[in-house]
């Protein structure tokens, strides 16, 4: 897997894993952040590589800073 897919995947999870523990469905989120609910899909999956724009969009929907919200994705093993 090329170190591209593994941050996207990972970023992903960490949206995933802040989105859940905040209790918000993707729905949820995507209408807090002011985006639609597939492109959240997109990056919980790895398929979309948010610009800094958006994942500000994303910290803010999810009522985390974004070194907050970076944290998620820090606390992952890396493969």
């Amino acid at each position: 897997m090329s170190q591209k897919l593994r941050t996207s995947s990972r970023f992903g999870d960490a949206v995933r894993r802040a989105r859940t523990a905040a209790g918000l469905t993707q729905e949820d989120l995507a209408d807090r952040a002011g985006l639609d609910r597939s492109y959240i899909g997109g990056v919980e999956r790895g398929d979309r590589n948010p610009t800094l724009t958006v994942i500000e969009k994303i910290a803010q929907g999810l009522g985390l800073t974004l070194a907050e919200l970076f944290s998620y994705s820090a606390d992952e093993p890396r493969a």
